[in-house]
């Protein structure tokens, strides 16, 4: 589904992705992780088709990013980690709104939007304005309007925020239902416990660079750490230098 190869972005001087090369396959979740800067959204604008690549190539169900962007984007759905809502519209006018910039009828849209509303509890809000929703509702919207068109691939930032544990239980379970049916996830998060319960594999990035790739358990065996958290491995890869051990 994703192939990208020794794909850098540079902002002048300033390499942001540095030749990196990884690929997703269909009907999988891929875990991007890194810590603050490493280059995750960097690379996600690159697939989401909000930023072009400085070098290196990227494809997405075997388009290229560089030619095909619009044809990339009908077939992606895109959840930002700060997500820009229109908050004088309900919840179904947003949806509608974003099934029609996608250039999809209503009537093909609504039964998935209706499912989502009852999935995520808000079927008693969806004529209400979003400016009256809080934040993990908004977020939980956000993530059904990224759903509306049916797209093969999910490109995720930060899915988790602003959700309680009840929400964020419903989006694993989502994910793997997507993924069930042949969908791509390539998703980023800090949530390290997430990662390690939903992806099937997982690269992670760090100073642009991907140090570290494959199963949660090869990580940890490439580390050294079978049975330890991911976030041990985690921290080891990326902060090894800077953390305190306790006495």
């Amino acid at each position: 589904m994703i192939a990208i190869d020794h794909l850098t972005k540079r902002y002048g001087s300033f390499t942001a992705v540095d030749d990196i090369s990884l690929d997703v396959a269909e009907g999988e979740i891929y875990g991007f992780l890194g810590p603050n800067g490493a280059g995750k959204t960097t690379t996600i604008r690159i697939l989401a088709g909000l930023s072009l690549p400085t070098s290196g190539s990227v494809r997405v169900a075997g388009k290229d990013i560089r030619t095909d962007s619009l044809a990339i984007k009908a077939l992606t759905g895109y959840i930002p980690d700060r997500p820009y809502l229109y908050e004088k519209l309900t919840a179904v006018e947003l949806l509608q709104f974003v099934a029609n910039l996608y250039g999809r009828e209503w009537k093909e849209c609504s039964a998935t939007a209706e499912e989502m509303l009852h999935y995520f509890d808000l079927q008693d809000w969806r004529n209400t304005r979003i400016e009256n929703f809080s934040h993990g509702m908004k977020q939980k919207l956000v993530i059904i309007s990224a759903l509306i068109h049916d797209p093969r691939l999910l490109i995720i930032d930060e899915p988790m925020v602003g959700l309680d544990a009840l929400a964020q239980r419903q989006v694993k379970q989502l994910l793997r239902r997507l993924t069930g049916d042949g969908k791509s996830v390539f998703l980023t998060t800090h949530t390290l416990s997430v990662a390690e319960a939903v992806c099937d594999r997982m690269a992670i990035i760090h100073h642009g660079k991907i140090i570290a790739s494959g199963t949660v358990d090869a990580l940890k065996e490439s580390a050294g750490r079978p049975g330890t958290p991911l976030e041990d491995v985690f921290l080891q890869l990326t902060y090894d230098d800077n953390i305190q051990q306790p006495d």
